[in-house]
């Protein structure tokens, strides 16, 4: 069993003006998530252009795509919809640069 961390990068397609009510919702699956087994982080990075096609990203990181599958199979979790829709997939790291420094509070 590979115990190496995976992954998860959402690109959402929210509309200029509708930020309030994606971010509520976002809210609300990252406070599910946060307690579920094999969830380490997250981080959502908005886009400084408002018309770029995927103005929200997020970029979590699971102990294993079992463990990001189980979670998000929950009926809990999927009770947290969303009307923006979105494009996801689970990656394997197989390089990474450790000099960056979240300047995020």
């Amino acid at each position: 069993m590979n115990q190496q961390a995976v992954v998860l990068i959402n690109a959402f397609e929210v509309p200029s003006g509708a930020d309030q009510s994606f971010l509520a919702v976002w809210e609300r699956a990252h406070d599910f998530l946060l307690g579920q087994p094999g969830y380490r982080s997250s981080q959502l990075h908005k886009s400084t252009e408002t018309s770029a096609d995927f103005r929200y990203v997020n970029v979590a990181v699971w102990d294993s795509e079992d463990a990001f599958r189980a979670a998000t199979s929950r009926p809990e979790f999927r009770d947290i919809s969303t009307e923006y829709p979105f494009h996801s997939s689970v990656y394997e790291v197989v390089s990474a640069d450790q000099r960056w420094v979240s300047r995020a509070h």
